[in-house]
């Protein structure tokens, strides 16, 4: 009948089935040939006719099968017997497995014989079964090979789908780690970084502007060149604020004989000149105020209540104080003068703390010159961090916000950063009024005299101070991220970030770190592109507004923590990547063995010593983590595992370490100059950070250790002990500290039988020849999930729906860390046991009692989860 899909009609009968010699013939048996065409089969018969009868061509046939035999032409089979040849790849296949096949051949397998009472008789089935011909028949040696090929699809099937092999085809990787690590280290290329950041520190890029917007761009378009799996951005609308032209004035304005208006503003640093950013501090009150001018020193709590001491009233008068010192947080500076009752402030930058009395000034040298302005936030990240206005939620654009006026992370007073030359004019108006300030007081401004003058209410010269700021309530701000995805455990990620704004250009803050993020990111794109995978997914970030009060990682923080607590093992991250040599590092305690590991790899570029033999002369630690960086939202809140690191002039790592923070002289020439001039450190940085990631993202079991944050634990815990000795008179029960010491045994004891399991898994994988079944991949996968979320079982949280009791580090509950948070007296410090501390410090013993309490239980069930 016809076809009804092809429409074509079937015929009566099939075709007969030729002959094998009709099949290879080139033509069809009833092919038409033309006049003057011959057969092949009449021309084959030919060269077989004039072959017979020749000793000579037998010799030479039987050496030239030989030698096509050993070359795997012709199968020693056909030509046995006298088949013809097969065509060329199904020849070359079968010898592949010929040596295998083979064997089989010659095995003469006993037949079976079935009982003769109750042999079944199959007659009747093998009737109905449909015959062969003889000559298509498999022989014994085709069953044989198919029989081979049987096993070895087998093998593969237990080798590869049921994951047992070497290191389960090693982890998901086809690549030696060792080699990796090789690679990614001789791959480093410093003169991308360094024209990484003659690109980012071309123009400034203020946080929220236009400059950070397009920087991010730019940025993304890296990401997308480095192979990166998926790349996304997110977007939040934040309070911030901006310095509004003609709105800041500094001057004297009595008496008469010393008025005097301050210049502010740095010169241009580049000719021809480039738009720059005006001096002001970010997150500022607006004010215009006129007050005494009182000298506060550092604008310590303790310098005003020297003053205080001396009967010099500041109430209503502008402070003027020096960067760091005694104080180093800028914000703690302006709150301290607030609660003081002045009326606003003034902070210079002191040569003696950056200037001309470290070393040679700008532009001979790397140091602050003396029309050089310190710009930085003022907002209490201690207090809240991200958005001031919606602390505990994302900033979405349609989200209730905290009103500005009675936010407790917001100064009320107005405030301006100062250079010295400016400062200069004021100190020298003081001489004679007030008090005689002893040498810790007296700073390095240059021709003020060798005495330095409080100033008093009375008789010191009165200072106009305006500080008029542009307010932006829902400023948009946007962060960038690209991921390389993990093939064993995806879910589970690694985050490496920087911010990319900064106050002006930014070669060292953030900009060394924005450079040699990218380069780590395009080597591990490299390795990528060679077929490379990670175990477990590296995301990379670029935060918006960093330096204003972490806006763009908390918010982010906050919209994912969730997610975060579930799938975030580390979080890593380089800001100012480089103002000197000196490797410093702070960070969660469980990362001290993936630390020392890391480093113990790379060598010094100046000194013939590892960086290990470095870092251990100088007895270094990982010192704990404050507010400083990007890591705090993912600390104390995420409750993810964070480090920060990088090189400078101090191996702390201090604030006061950044000869040019916050300065528009921070500019790439003055980095290639007097930091860094062969790159050679920035390339180190990025070794550093990658092998770290690599240590996080594709070893085997993810090398970090409880243990030895248990240790640390106890330490921090001796120190408590001691720290509260020095708070009382000897008041309090001691005893009552003995929950927690009793969690902290606990803790320490469970973490070390934790990490026993990692001894058995090597011993079952490696001392066996890398073999990880199944079961024993599953167990690692879940240890490895177990260390994970340890840091965010150290959190604050509700216990179920039904637990509706606060939550958080009381008056300041956006940090939900029950070990670390930032200090309440300075923001770039750590608190440890910080519920703990902030209660004995307000002597509130009850207080402290429940916060031993909980903090044991909090630990008590981090073990547990052990």
């Amino acid at each position: 009948m016809p076809d009804e899909k092809h429409g074509y009609e079937r015929p009566p009968t099939p075709p007969p089935i030729p002959t094998y010699a009709e099949a290879t013939s080139s033509r069809g048996a009833s092919a038409r040939l033309g006049p003057h065409e011959v057969s092949d089969d009449a021309e084959r018969q030919g060269l077989l006719e004039s072959a017979r009868g020749s000793p000579a061509r037998d010799s030479r046939d039987d050496a030239l099968r030989q030698t096509m035999e050993e070359m795997d032409i012709l199968d020693p089979e056909s030509a046995a017997d006298g088949r013809p040849p097969r065509s060329r790849p199904g020849a070359r296949f079968s010898k592949r497995f010929y040596s295998i096949a083979n064997p089989f051949s010659s095995l003469n397998l006993a037949r079976i014989r079935w009982p003769a009472s109750w042999r079944p008789d199959l007659t009747f089935i093998q009737q109905r079964i449909p015959t062969m011909p003889d000559e298509y028949k498999p022989g014994w040696a085709v069953m044989a090979r198919l029989g081979g090929l049987v096993l070895i699809i087998s093998l593969v099937y237990v080798l590869v789908v049921s994951d047992v092999g070497p290191m389960a085809g090693g982890f998901g990787a086809q690549f030696n780690p060792e080699w990796v690590r090789g690679t990614a280290i001789s791959s480093v290329e410093g003169w991308r970084i360094e024209k990484n950041l003659e690109y980012i520190s071309s123009y400034d890029h203020v946080g929220g502007t236009q400059g950070s917007y397009v920087l991010g761009q730019w940025i993304e378009a890296k990401f997308k060149s480095a192979h990166m799996d998926t790349y996304t951005h997110d977007e939040y609308w934040v309070y911030m604020d901006y310095a509004r032209k003609d709105g800041r004035k500094v001057a004297i304005v009595d008496p008469p004989e010393k008025r005097w208006v301050a210049k502010l503003e740095e010169p241009a640093v580049f000719n021809p000149p480039k738009a720059q950013t005006p001096a002001y501090h970010g997150m500022s009150a607006s004010g215009n105020v006129t007050g005494p001018l009182i000298y506060v020193n550092y604008c310590d709590k303790k310098d005003f209540k020297r003053l205080a001491d001396s009967d010099i009233n500041v109430q209503g008068a502008v402070a003027l104080c020096r960067y760091y010192g005694t104080q180093p947080d800028l914000a703690m500076k302006i709150k301290a003068a607030q609660d003081a009752e002045c009326a606003g402030v003034l902070v210079y930058s002191d040569p003696a703390d950056d200037g001309f009395k470290k070393g040679n000034p700008m532009p001979d040298g790397r140091w602050r010159p003396g029309d050089s302005v310190h710009r930085g936030s003022v907002a209490q990240t201690n207090m809240i961090m991200g958005d001031v206005t919606t602390p505990g939620k994302p900033s979405f654009e349609k989200v209730e916000r905290m009103s500005k006026d009675t936010n407790p992370a917001l100064p009320k007073i107005p405030s301006l950063p100062l250079s010295w030359k400016d400062a200069q004019k004021l100190l020298q108006s003081l001489k004679g009024s007030g008090e005689k300030l002893p040498a810790e007081w007296v700073g390095g401004v240059p021709d003020v005299g060798d005495e330095w003058f409080s100033g008093h209410p009375d008789t010191a010269p009165k200072v106009n101070l305006q500080n008029l700021q542009d307010e932006a309530p829902q400023q948009l701000v946007t962060n960038i991220f690209g991921t390389f995805l993990g093939i064993e455990d995806g879910a589970r990620k690694v985050i490496v970030g920087n911010h990319r704004d900064s106050w002006c250009f930014g070669a060292a803050d953030p900009g060394s770190g924005t450079a040699v993020m990218l380069e780590v990111a395009r080597v591990l794109g490299q390795l990528r592109a060679e077929g490379w995978r990670p175990l477990r997914t590296i995301e990379f970030a670029s935060w918006d507004a960093g330096e204003y009060n972490k806006i763009g990682s908390t918010e982010h923080v906050e919209a994912n923590e969730g997610a975060l607590r579930e799938s975030a093992i580390a979080y890593l991250n380089v800001d100012v990547g480089i103002t000197g040599d000196q490797l410093w590092a702070r960070g969660s305690p469980i990362f001290q063995h993936a630390w020392i590991r890391v480093i113990d790899r790379l060598s010094d570029p100046r000194e013939n010593k590892t960086l290990k033999e470095l870092w251990d002369s100088k007895s270094n630690q990982i010192g704990n983590l404050g507010a400083a960086s990007d890591t705090a939202p993912f600390q104390y809140i995420a409750g993810a595992s964070a480090i920060d690191f990088g090189f400078s002039s101090s191996s702390t790592g201090s604030p006061s370490s950044h000869p040019l923070a916050g300065s528009c002289y921070e500019t790439h020439s003055w980095m290639s100059k007097y930091i860094d001039p062969g790159w050679s450190y920035h390339s180190l940085l990025a070794q550093i950070w990658v092998l770290l990631i690599l240590e996080l993202a594709q070893d085997p079991i993810v090398p970090l250790k409880i243990d030895h944050y248990a240790r640390h634990l106890q330490e921090e815990g001796q120190k408590l002990l001691d720290w509260t000795e020095t708070q009382t008179d000897g008041d309090y029960d001691i005893e009552m500290f003995q929950p927690l010491v009793d969690s902290l045994s606990n803790l320490k004891k469970k973490a070390d039988d934790f990490h026993k399991w990692e001894t058995y898994w090597y011993n079952q994988v490696y001392a066996t020849g890398g073999f990880e079944t199944q079961g024993v991949k599953m167990q690692r996968v879940a240890h490895n999930v177990k260390i994970a979320r340890f840091e965010s079982d150290l959190l604050d949280l509700p216990r179920g729906e039904e637990d509706k009791g606060a939550h958080g580090l009381p008056g300041r509950d956006q940090f939900k860390h029950v070990i670390f948070a930032p200090s309440a007296d300075n923001a770039l410090e750590s608190s440890v046991y910080p519920y703990i501390r902030d209660a004995i410090a307000e002597k509130d013993w009850d207080t402290a009692h429940k916060a031993i309490r909980m903090t044991a239980d909090v630990l008590n069930r981090a073990g547990d989860n052990l």
